[in-house]
């Protein structure tokens, strides 16, 4: 079995080793650390079984004993296509800084070693199954990128960091407060804390601390996305970042947000989730048609990307909060898909700029399609993926998305954000067609890209047509898991919503626990599925449900002896229950108040009189 932490180490530990090594080496120990993780992840994938066990591969040792905290790691059907797209994406960019200016740069080994400790962070967050690791990991995943922003970036890169470094931490000093309090208030009375997230999901937290606490976590992952209207920082950032580094960071960090909701939010916050979807569910919404219609009126390049990003991220979104399997399957594919395809967008950005003299405007750029056929081609095809063309498997998982928004939300969300799917043709059109079908620009120098430059575009372009020819692959990987996530946040928005579910995918049942479902009528949900009871912070049951100890939160065993808690002792089933305060009304026996003893209905009662 291969050990979690050999995967998760083995960049930061080669970043650390590139200190040791010239400059100019620096950069091959970083690409072999990232093709080393790469390799690693394959065999992962390639090991994961999407019908065994929940948790594979699992690392789990005490870290914090004082506090409950355990340095706890599992491959998951939610993480096993996210781990290899991020050692894709940090392989694709060591490549990229190797053959570039930034890879020869005096400061090379700083450069390698940011990375290292970013791709060794991000790794930690999706492998993470304690809550504090994984909030530790999901802070430290941001900081090597304000290093190489500051250091490295372009034109106002101290503002556009301070104003990344101020956005982030508000969302993670929120999270950090909520994740503190979930697990002390899901810990019952006279047991130690555990911040293990399948204990803090069976435990419960307090309904009615479950709004403010969603809202913490959302706030920190929408604007780690960004999804507006929290996403001042943006356009500064994106334009601040090397593309190399930015490529990454738009490809991979931005899903480690989507990858949160499904991981903490949604299953350990199940009716917070339900209470407060819709204001995520608008959000959404409006992140995908405010991001498209800046992205096709904006020429800077870069931006388009950044627009785009946005959109795209919105529509994933989408998908996860409309609480159905297959929706939220959908954004897990299309959290690949578009990750895949920034990879190849961003690098098609950065030959062009070099074509121009460094211009990032659309306006300067032209005749690719004549002037540099193989590289036209490359770039269509990482076009059509950005548009969600069918035939790719980006428009899998947009269609899966709609879908799920349509029948686990509203029609009419659905409706309005496929409006979305319009615009994104508009805006990876226009930028195809005024690189590569406009008049040649004064400024450009047209020539086909370099054998370096095209075969690191043929890598997205590869992985592109292999996720259209196979999306299915991924989209098994994480069926289960998905179900698992979403389970309790769909019983708390309400039957209706469960017995769509289950129609559409009978295997669901197999997650779905029995107490949703009607004892007269197995094949329908119950009436009292939704609410309290449903979600496991009721303090009885439904129809069909189990008893819940409201002391604890936790279904009450049937078999369980029962216990005097005035005595501490066992009660005898078969023993005569008095009830003093009732004296004997609805079937109760009356006692003797001189004697304490119960009263034989069948003798006279002496005090009747008085």
């Amino acid at each position: 079995m291969l050990h979690l932490s050999i995967l998760l180490w083995l960049p930061a530990a080669l970043g650390l080793v590139a200190l040791l090594v010239p400059a100019r080496s620096a950069r091959w120990v970083g690409l072999l650390g990232a093709a080393l993780a790469l390799a690693l992840s394959i065999v992962l994938v390639l090991d994961f079984d999407a019908s065994g066990a929940p948790f594979q591969h699992v690392t789990d040792t005490a870290w914090i004993s004082a506090l409950g905290v355990r340095y706890q790691l599992a491959i998951t059907g939610l993480n096993v296509w996210l781990v290899l797209l991020t050692t894709v994406g940090f392989t694709f960019t060591a490549a990229w800084i190797a053959f570039s200016d930034l890879g020869v740069h005096e400061r090379a080994k700083h450069v390698v070693l940011h990375l290292g400790i970013a791709q060794s962070a991000v790794l930690g967050a999706l492998l993470a199954q304690d809550l504090i690791l994984f909030v530790a990991f999901f802070d430290l995943m941001l900081i090597p990128f304000f290093f190489l922003t500051a250091q490295f970036g372009n034109g106002d890169r101290v503002p556009a960091t301070i104003k990344m470094i101020v956005y982030t931490l508000v969302g993670s000093l929120l999270m950090l407060v909520a994740a503190i309090a979930v697990g002390v208030l899901a810990t019952p009375s006279g047991e130690s804390v555990s911040y293990n997230l399948a204990e803090i999901a069976q435990r419960g937290v307090p309904e009615g601390s479950q709004g403010w606490l969603f809202a913490c976590f959302a706030a920190a992952f929408l604007v780690k996305m960004p999804a507006f209207p929290i996403h001042g920082w943006l356009a500064d950032g994106y334009r601040a970042m090397p593309l190399p580094i930015l490529a990454v960071f738009s490809g991979v960090l931005s899903k480690i947000a989507v990858y949160g909701f499904l991981q903490v939010a949604i299953p350990l916050l199940p009716q917070g989730t339900a209470d407060l979807r819709w204001i995520v569910l608008i959000m959404a919404v409006v992140s995908i048609l405010y991001a498209s219609t800046l992205a096709f009126t904006t020429f800077n390049a870069r931006l388009v990307l950044a627009y785009s990003s946005i959109a795209q991220l919105g529509f994933i979104t989408l998908g996860v909060l409309s609480l159905r399997p297959d929706a939220a399957s959908g954004s897990l594919l299309q959290s690949v898909n578009h990750g895949v395809a920034v990879f190849g967008a961003f690098l098609a950005v950065a030959i062009l700029s070099r074509r121009a003299g460094g211009s990032e405007d659309l306006r300067d750029f032209g005749g690719a399609a004549t002037k540099a056929p193989i590289f036209a081609v490359f770039f269509v095809i990482v076009s059509y993926a950005v548009l969600a063309m069918p035939g790719t498997a980006n428009f899998v998982g947009e269609f899966l998305i709609l879908r799920g928004a349509w029948e686990g939300a509203a029609p009419a969300l659905a409706i309005v954000a496929s409006i979305g799917v319009a615009l994104a043709a508009v805006y990876a059109l226009r930028l195809f067609i005024r690189s590569s079908h406009n008049r040649v620009a004064p400024t450009l120098e047209p020539r086909e890209g370099s054998r370096v430059e095209l075969a690191l575009m043929a890598v997205p372009v590869l992985l592109i047509v292999a996720l259209a020819v196979h999306p299915q692959q991924t989209v098994d990987a994480a069926d289960h898991a998905t179900s698992r996530a979403v389970q309790a946040a769909a019983v708390s928005v309400g039957p209706e919503h469960v017995q769509k579910i289950v129609e559409s995918d009978p295997e669901v049942r197999g997650i779905v626990p029995p107490s949703v479902f009607s004892e007269s009528d197995p094949g329908r949900v119950s009436a009292a599925a939704g609410g309290a009871g449903a979600a496991g912070g009721g303090a009885t049951g439904g129809a069909g449900e189990p008893a819940i100890d409201p002391n604890t939160g936790q279904p009450v065993d049937p078999g369980a002896v029962q216990v005097d808690p005035s005595t501490g002792q066992p009660v005898d089933p078969g023993a005569v229950q008095v009830d003093p305060s009732t004296g004997g009304e609805g079937g109760t026996i009356e006692i003797n108040p001189e004697t304490g003893q119960p009263v034989d209905p069948s003798t006279p009662n002496e005090g009747a009189g008085r």
